[in-house]
């Protein structure tokens, strides 16, 4: 994506918003083929993400260890069907070729 890493390290200081895949996991943390979006942020994007962007946020723990419990016991269908639908995030062309994204949706399995 950049032509050197002197390029790269620019862009780096001079944005907010660092953009990196990551491998999604199934629950066994096996990593799936394609990847997840990890969003870094910094400097004012930080405060506007807590202060503006931030729309509810919701204590899951207790999710978590049930589902964890499931996966545990074998039960992958019951932790499957306790996990939040996710849905692909619409994108725009422009931005997809400046992250590194595709915007063609995907055949998915279920976790």
């Amino acid at each position: 994506m950049y032509p050197d890493r002197e390029t790269w390290a620019e862009r780096v200081r001079s944005t907010q918003v660092r953009v990196q895949w990551d491998p999604e996991r199934d629950l066994f943390l096996r990593p799936l083929p394609y990847r997840s979006l990890q969003l870094g942020l910094t400097g004012r994007a930080t405060r506007d993400y807590a202060d503006h962007w931030i729309v509810g946020i919701r204590d899951v723990t207790g999710l978590a260890h049930r589902v964890h419990e499931l996966v545990r016991s074998g039960d992958r269908e019951a932790a499957a069907a306790l996990l939040p639908r996710e849905r692909p995030y619409p994108l725009d062309a422009q931005t997809a070729a400046v992250i590194g994204a595709t915007t063609e949706p995907s055949d998915r399995p279920a976790p």
